[in-house]
């Protein structure tokens, strides 16, 4: 489903503008390239292109259906995401999973996530708490049914949804980042036991509640600690090879 909503998206992008040239070619192109990252990370993230695969363009453009520029720049958005990796001569490929860059991206997380959660905790109104426990609800639903291509994507709508309202434009474009780095780790911690699942949705649900009642201080230490949780597990992960 969300491969067939990428492709989707890229012809919506397609028929809105092209890639031609001029101001409406110029907006066109910028949608498709993002239609394109978008289609090419879910690929990344649900195995479609495995671990050190080779990723041409000339192939995922014939795939999308698109030319190579928008792959082209596709590529480099993910390269930055820590999802592919450029190498001169040698092209992209699927990037490995790195112990020491999700330490790295976890740490930054837990540095910036309780600080936007403080600028936009107290200005979230009725409609974003519904919203956020909808969110929840899905999570739930998605755990249940053991799809995990859901579970990186609605840890991100949550995170970003209790965010939503802190006005850190900069910092909330740096966050979105890497959470979006962090999906590939979030999945492989969450599958390897049930009770990180368990635990992940419990501080959710507590975060939501803490949020509610206006008790923000609280919810940004849990923040930080909810995040530095799933440091410290991948990290076991990671280094017993899991």
């Amino acid at each position: 489903m969300a491969r067939q909503a990428t492709t989707t998206a890229i012809k919506a992008a397609q028929a809105a503008g092209g890639i031609g040239v001029g101001v409406a070619g110029a907006g066109g192109h910028k949608t498709v390239t993002a239609a394109a990252t978008e289609a090419i990370r879910a690929r990344i993230l649900d195995g479609t292109y495995a671990t050190g695969a080779k990723l041409h363009q000339d192939m995922i453009a014939a795939e999308l259906g698109i030319s190579r520029i928008p792959v082209r720049e596709a590529l480099f958005q993910l390269d930055a995401e820590g999802l592919v990796r450029i190498e001169p001569q040698k092209g992209a490929s699927v990037a490995p999973l790195s112990r020491e860059r999700m330490i790295e991206t976890l740490e930054l997380r837990a540095m910036l996530e309780p600080y936007l959660l403080k600028s936009s905790a107290p200005n979230l109104v009725p409609a974003d708490f519904a919203a956020l426990a909808r969110i929840l609800e899905e999570y739930d639903a998605a755990i249940a049914a053991k799809a995990m291509n859901r579970w990186g994507e609605l840890n991100t709508l949550f995170h970003l949804g209790l965010y939503a309202r802190a006005d850190r434009p900069r910092a909330l474009g740096i966050v979105t980042t890497l959470l979006r780095e962090s999906d590939r780790y979030t999945r492989v911690q969450l599958a390897s036991r049930i009770d990180y699942q368990r635990r992940a949705q419990a501080e959710h649900a507590k975060l939501l509640r803490l949020c509610r009642k206006g008790a923000i201080d609280q919810a940004a230490s849990l923040m930080q600690a909810h995040i530095l949780h799933v440091s410290g597990t991948l990290a076991a992960i990671l280094s017993s090879g899991q």
